[in-house]
């Protein structure tokens, strides 16, 4: 592997129906380059080749289950090789009792893999057989038998090794004008608040002007409007994150996008910078 920018590596493995493509699905909606059922003769070279990539992604997350024979006799001696050259590398091991995934193909009506002809049963028998080793190098062990898709999304978000990075936030101002973002989770409408449009002094200019954004917040109405929505994005952030969410998009109108929403938007900005989440801000229709 060449010497360019860190990589994390995260092997999802298990049991089938113990929930891996869920599991990559929370690593792809965070932005990891995912690729399932992965042989494991090609994990050196995809290695090699991400890794010389400048632009990255250059955090992978990989499903590789029984499926492939040599797996788990041959992991081991792979990783060893792996370990020294990655920023982070783990394997996730997925599995749920017997019962549960019995009743989780039942309802599929899918076959087992390791029972293409037979028994489920005795493809899961199989299965864990094949698998008792693997399980045993785990970094993490979930038992999904008991978790919904989005306990499961915890789980992996916020064990202590997580290579998941917090959930995103966005903020965006735009004009009613011009249209609702249709991206928008949150959605304030700030066209209660004074007008900057209409002081003559203050019209060409935009909410990024410290006397526009002065005009529209610094009075009664826009102190108490700042205060009531800091304390429940207080509140909101952590419960959105709490329910899984990768990102979140905050939405400030105004009548054109130009003064009061970006002059919000802003102070939200300056709200939620430097803790927890990372941040980004757009101004969609300061230039219109």
């Amino acid at each position: 592997m060449s010497e360019t920018s860190p990589l994390t590596l995260t092997i999802i493995t298990g049991l089938s129906g113990a929930g891996k493509s869920t599991a990559l699905n929370v690593f792809e909606d965070a932005g990891f380059l995912c690729i399932d059922n992965l042989p494991v003769f090609l994990l050196l070279p995809l290695l090699d080749g991400v890794a010389r990539k400048e632009d990255g992604p250059h955090r992978l997350a990989l499903v590789m289950d029984a499926r492939d024979v040599e797996l788990a006799p041959a992991l081991a001696g792979v990783l060893k090789e792996i370990k020294p050259r990655v920023t982070l590398a783990q394997i996730i091991f997925l599995e749920a009792d017997d019962t549960v995934l019995l009743r989780r193909y039942n309802q599929l009506r899918r076959a087992h893999p390791m029972a293409q002809v037979g028994l489920v049963q005795d493809g899961i028998a199989t299965e864990k057989k094949r698998l008792a080793g693997l399980r045993q190098m785990a970094d993490l062990v979930i038992d999904t038998g008991s978790l919904t898709p989005t306990e499961l999304r915890h789980k992996l978000l916020l064990h202590e090794a997580s290579p998941i990075a917090a959930m995103r936030v966005n903020i965006l101002s735009f004009g009613h004008k011009h249209g609702l973002p249709s991206e928008a989770d949150l959605l304030f409408d700030v066209r209660f608040l004074p007008n900057p449009y209409y002081v003559t002094e203050l019209k060409e200019k935009t909410g990024l002007d410290a006397a526009v954004a002065a005009h529209a917040l610094k009075n009664e109405s826009g102190s108490q409007f700042l205060a009531r929505l800091f304390g429940l994005l207080d509140f909101l952030l952590p419960e959105f994150e709490q329910a899984g969410k990768a990102y979140l998009t905050i939405a400030v109108g105004c009548t054109g996008g130009k003064h009061r929403s970006v002059a919000v938007a802003e102070e939200i900005h300056r709200q939620v910078a430097g803790r927890k989440w990372p941040v980004k801000i757009f101004h969609r229709d300061l230039d219109k």
